[in-house]
């Protein structure tokens, strides 16, 4: 059996568990032209109340689930082409795009569940028709080809989940069907890689290349749509991307500058989530989502994402390099308050990804006046002020301890000489 058939099969049979089998193919078209396809399966897992208790309820999507042609669109006159999916009795599922050029993502992912429906939430004490999104949920692809990942994903939306399986989806179509060229998610690049070192190769880490210098720092921001700063960043950054190469038969590591003088900034702002995305020449675009608990008024970075087209990446896969995680909790602090962190810092996206931070700074909420409010310091700064601190007081304190055996030491020296 074929890996790709083995990829296949396991996530059918991971669905047929759930009682999600089917694949729904899903259309957009404008005229005789079809800008938006998906072949795909998904899963929602839902949390509502009961007059008692809560519950949570897993709900397919079926294969009489239809596109919503009022609602789709291909983005004709400046806005987001939409494909919208509606089933069952008020229920919805929707997915805006937008471009750089490059590549294309999903940059909205909506979920539209009716509680009035007996038949999915039995005993809910509500009526209401419940809508849920999530911005940047890190499917991406170059343009004009296929996003393709076998392997189940889920996507927090919400409280509730969406996990897509066996997907493949391309939008900004240049034809009717969907490309043969595909841009392979991690998941089924870190599956495949694993199977076939397995079966074939027995690869060796090569050494670490010298690291390219501490990277330039750089100022970012993200506007909103009266004009003013939302969202400010100030920080060097530097990429460390692991990668199969072919031809050296090993597992390769790069390390890369982001240089500040060829990087564009964008994103977006809202009420509980910010994000900013930095493009660099067309060939690296990095993402990173900040979340705002509204409970606590703390924020912190719950989301990195990375498309690399580097032309010296020889892969296993003919796909550029994109990895994404929206599970993080990174750069945690307080509405009203920037994070700060001069000392170097590594976060951990996934295993083939991580990324080093320098002299940073970010406030992704609540800025005023176009500059950063009162930092707050990470704990790394906060220990190394905090040694030189110790090292001072202890040092004072043995000054004090010689002091007073000096004083000591002379007072029972003159005591020996008093008069009889």
């Amino acid at each position: 059996m074929k890996l790709s058939q083995a990829l296949t099969a396991l996530s059918v049979a991971w669905f047929a568990v759930l009682g999600c089998i089917q694949a729904v193919t899903l259309e957009v078209h404008e005229g005789n032209s079809t800008c938006i396809k998906a072949e795909l399966s998904a899963l929602f897992s839902i949390t509502y109340n009961t007059s008692s208790s809560t519950r949570t309820v897993q709900v397919s999507l079926p294969d009489s689930a239809t596109v919503n042609t009022g609602s789709s669109s291909c983005g004709t006159g400046g806005s987001s082409p939409w494909l919208v999916a509606v089933f069952g009795s008020g229920h919805a599922l929707g997915l805006s795009f937008s471009t750089n050029g490059s590549l294309y993502r999903v940059a909205n992912l909506t979920l539209q569940y009716n509680l009035s429906d007996t038949s999915v939430f039995p005993d809910a004490n509500s009526s209401d028709v419940v809508t849920v999104t999530s911005v940047s949920v890190g499917i991406w692809a170059i343009i004009n080809t296929t996003y393709h990942c076998v392997s189940p994903t889920p996507f927090r939306v919400g409280g509730d989940t969406v996990t897509f399986s066996i997907m493949r989806l391309q939008a900004f179509m240049p034809g009717n069907d969907l490309s043969p060229t595909e841009s392979v998610c991690m998941a089924d690049k870190a599956s495949t890689t694993a199977t076939t070192t397995t079966a074939s190769v027995t690869t060796t880490a090569a050494p670490a290349p010298s690291p390219p210098g501490t990277p330039e720092r750089g100022t970012y921001s993200v506007k909103n749509s009266n004009g003013t700063i939302c969202l400010l960043a100030q920080m060097g950054l530097q990429l460390n991307v692991s990668y199969m190469s072919v031809s050296q038969n090993k597992t390769v590591q790069n390390v890369l500058n982001l240089n500040p003088n060829l990087t564009s900034s964008s994103g977006s702002c809202e009420a509980s989530r910010a994000t900013l995305v930095l493009t660099q020449e067309q060939s690296t675009t990095l993402n990173f989502t900040f979340t705002m608990n509204s409970t606590s008024n703390k924020y912190h970075l719950s989301e990195i994402s990375l498309f690399a087209n580097w032309p010296n990446m020889t892969s296993l896969f003919p796909a550029p390099f994109i990895a994404s995680n929206t599970s993080l909790n990174y750069l945690r602090s307080t509405l009203g308050h920037s994070y700060m962190c001069n000392a170097e810092q590594t976060l951990v996206v996934i295993p083939a990804f991580s990324l080093n931070t320098f002299r940073l700074q970010v406030q992704p909420f609540g800025v005023t006046t176009n500059q950063f409010a009162t930092a707050e310091d990470c704990q790394i700064d906060q220990d190394q002020m905090l040694i030189p601190i110790i090292v001072g007081a202890a040092l004072a304190g043995l000054v004090l301890i010689v002091l007073v055996a000096y004083l000591i030491g002379r007072r029972r020296s003159h005591a020996g000489y008093q008069t009889i």
